[in-house]
């Protein structure tokens, strides 16, 4: 690691890739900050040899940080017998992580999982699954004179950017470009629970049709890493059972470990001891290989995706599999779901107890959290960390996302600490 005093600011071969890329790349993701070359741990070094303590995981991804010998090894041999087989048939890797997903979920015999490639496609079976209940609601099925069935979303909320899961998402700037997206869904704000309820009284009224299910984060992680209150969420799902409505609960970004649990549905302190209908996932769970889902809780539900009605080519597949299997199977031998709840208190007490001026709170869970910034500087302090070896990311304008690799030691901790405690406080805004 550098000394905390040295820069690691951008070098001349990034800036060489980077103008590379600007010739070939779309431009949907901006400019790149740098250009990564390899990682070992919780380590990543760019191609100009500088290194950077990674306390963004690749967003969450990475729960094993770089490089870690038994995903690698696992991955390795996979590659060498088969990568993909189509969805005409299935794998021993792919069977038994779906097995392992039931489990650590805690879900009920007949829970059935859907695999994807992303979040996005998760949140989508998901939606999809919810339609096709909704149809089996009085007054639902269009088709038999009803009215289309409403899935309700959360103000504040991200699913992810593909058509139907960016109709559940909030944020204007990138879901109105795109309008007319998905009808009937319903944006309700977050936490208030009579604003739930008087969506849910709009059944029958104008035309309008039942809820089929309500979609939310328990931590809304885009919107600047912000926990529900477990009683608001307790009450949505005393609607969604009135109603028989489905609980959707999102747990791309707080799923596999993140938040000191499996999943954090299983926090009380985040859920209230509730149990979901459906649950997505994806980020962490295949160590930084392309994997998402959905687990439908119970087999009436499951039952519901029959032959056809939806489906991916890469989706399950071995490759994809083996690396999703690896990683549960390391974060449990190596107690990383405890170390995640450990490492997080640690963090988020090491924080405040810096001193700095620019830090006003810190608030989430286990390893997904996020620093509220006295004044919008986030970007400005993003990028002094960055140049000072620190990854973490700018999730609001006032507020820096820390989401460590699972593995993250209290060392580790220490190090990131003593550097983002001498950010500058009086950055210029962003």
């Amino acid at each position: 690691m550098n000394d905390n005093e040295q820069t690691t600011s951008i070098g001349p071969n990034s800036e060489k890739w980077i103008s590379q890329y600007e010739d070939v790349h779309t431009h949907a993701f901006g400019t790149p900050l740098r250009v990564m070359d390899h990682g070992k741990g919780m380590h990543v070094w760019d191609v100009d040899g500088n290194e950077y303590l990674d306390f963004l995981a690749g967003i969450a991804v990475n729960s094993l940080g770089y490089a870690h010998p038994k995903w690698v090894k696992a991955v390795r041999e996979q590659a060498g017998k088969v990568a993909h087989i189509s969805n005409y048939f299935t794998s021993v890797p792919q069977i038994r992580l779906a097995e392992k997903l039931i489990q650590i979920a805690g879900a009920p015999e007949g829970s059935r999982v859907y695999f994807g490639n992303s979040g996005a496609e998760g949140n989508e079976a998901a939606m999809k699954m919810a339609k096709l209940y909704g149809k089996t609601l009085p007054g639902g099925d269009p088709e038999n004179g009803g009215a289309p069935a409403r899935i309700l979303a959360l103000t504040k909320g991200f699913h992810g950017r593909t058509m139907g899961a960016l109709s559940a998402t909030w944020k204007l700037s990138i879901r109105e470009p795109y309008n007319p997206l998905l009808p009937a869904v319903q944006f309700v704000e977050a936490g208030d629970l009579e604003a739930m309820q008087e969506a849910f009284n709009q059944t029958g009224k104008d035309g309008v049709g039942p809820v089929a299910g309500v979609m939310l984060e328990l931590i809304q992680g885009e919107a600047g890493v912000r926990p529900l209150d477990p009683e608001y969420v307790k009450g949505v799902r005393e609607l969604c059972d009135q109603y028989h409505a489905l609980m959707i609960i999102d747990e791309v970004q707080t799923g596999i470990g993140r938040t000191g649990k499996w999943f954090a549905f299983q926090r009380e302190d985040l859920s209230g001891g509730i149990t979901p209908d459906i649950i997505t996932f994806a980020k962490g769970v295949a160590g930084g290989f392309p994997m998402g889902g959905m687990i439908a809780f119970g087999k009436p539900l499951a039952a519901l995706f029959s032959p056809g009605l939806h489906g991916s080519t890469f989706a399950g597949g071995p490759l994809a599999t083996t690396a999703g299997l690896t990683t549960l199977q390391v974060i449990e031998e190596d107690g990383l779901v405890a170390n995640a709840e450990t490492r997080g208190q640690q963090l988020r007490e090491a924080v405040m107890a810096c001193g700095s001026p620019l830090f006003v709170s810190v608030r989430g869970r286990g390893l997904l959290n996020a620093i509220q910034l006295a004044h919008p500087c986030a970007h400005a302090a993003m990028n002094w960390a960055l140049d000072h070896g620190l990854i973490v990311n700018a999730v609001a304008p006032d507020a820096l996302r820390l989401a460590p690799p699972l593995i993250v030691s209290s060392d580790d901790v220490d190090k990131a600490v003593s550097i983002l405690g001498k950010i500058p406080s009086d950055l210029p805004d962003d």
